[in-house]
This record gives structure tokens, sequence and C-alpha cells, in this order.
């Protein structure tokens, strides 16, 4: 019996828009047989980029560690915006896999980003691009959300061809609209259809 193939859905959030993606593109990996979503998160840090928040978090998913990486087939990452570019705790946890790109831990995997903003201009591409980068040095395999997702041509409220987003609004207030919520599932069923054609072709 063939094993579940398991898709890593990393994010970080403050005020809970970039959680509500990761649960929606949670929803479109698990709704591909055969997978499995695993939510993770990060810890916020401090001025001098030292974990701020207890070892376990109050609620929702437990914060990521390196074997989480090992074991996934696929990667979902999700920040919210910080002047266009992830907020510092997530890049501060991919600072620390040094080891895990010298060994090619994620090399050949299927990867994709999410976001949201306070702002509707707030720099969501610039900050999917910027996601983008520590996973192609990771050497991971890149999707977007192509054009055949009807949505994309529609949205006024978040989504791009370089992965899901969401304008929160100011702290978070403003509801993920049912466009953004239907591309976010959209890129995890994406994620999950590819990962599952790669284990095909590996076996």
């Amino acid at each position: 019996m063939k094993s579940a193939i398991t898709l890593l859905v990393l994010y970080y959030s403050r005020h809970g828009s970039t959680r509500k993606l990761a649960e929606y593109i949670a929803q479109g990996i698990e709704s591909v047989p055969g997978c499995d979503a695993r939510l993770r998160t990060v810890p916020a840090v401090s001025t001098v980029t030292e974990a701020s928040e207890p070892d376990v978090p109050a609620d929702g998913p437990p914060y990521v560690e390196l074997s989480d990486l090992a074991e996934c087939d696929g990667l979902a990452l999700g920040s919210p915006t910080r002047f266009g570019n992830m907020a510092a705790a997530m890049k501060y946890f991919w600072d620390g896999t040094s080891a895990q790109w010298l060994s090619g831990t994620l090399a050949g995997k299927p990867a994709c980003v999410f976001t949201s903003t306070g702002s509707l201009h707030g720099g969501q591409e610039s900050t999917l691009l910027s996601m983008m980068l520590p996973l192609m040095h990771h050497g991971m395999l890149l999707l977007g959300l192509p054009y055949t997702e009807a949505q994309l041509m529609t949205t006024a409220s978040g989504g791009t061809p370089y992965g899901a987003s969401h304008w929160s609004g100011l702290n978070g207030a403003q509801p993920i609209s049912e466009e953004s919520r239907q591309l976010a599932v959209a890129l995890g069923r994406r994620l999950a259809e590819t990962a599952r054609k790669l284990r095909g072709m590996k076996e």
C-alpha cells in the first residue's frame, strides 16, 4: 500500500488572515485523493530575532520543525506582507535551513506561495516573489495559478498568477472573498495534483 502524500502548509500569521488562507489551501490539498495537508507555523521573533513566544503555541497548529521539511512531499509557504517582503519570523526560519539546503532535502519537490496584505496594493506580488527566492535556492519546483482559474480575471480582492493572496484591511478585518477562497483552494489542489504526478514518475 502506498503511503499518503504529505504536503506541508507552512505560514506565519498575526491577525488570522494568512492562517485562514492556509486552511483553504489545506482544503484544496485534501480534496485530492491520497494527499494530506500538514499545517505548521513559526513563532514571532523579537527585535533581536529570538523567538518571543512559548515553545508550544497557545492555539492552532504546532511550530514547524526541520524534520517537517524532510518528511513533506511538497510545500505551500505563506506570510503576511512586511514592506513588500515576507515577515521576519518566516525569514528567520528559512535562514536556519542551511543544512537542508546543502543536503538537498527539498530539491525536486513542488512548492507554492501565498500572502495577505493590509492594503489593496500593499506588496502582494513582491512578497510572493520574494518568498520564492529561498525555495529556488532549495531546488524546489515552483507553481503559480494559471489563468484557467477564471477568478483571476475577475477578482478585486486578491489572487495572482504568482500565488493566492488576500486583501485583509486594517487589523485583518476584511473577510476573505469567495473568489480569493476559490483561488486558495485551487492552489492547494494544484500543489497536491503535481505532487501526485511527481510521485508516479518516481515509482
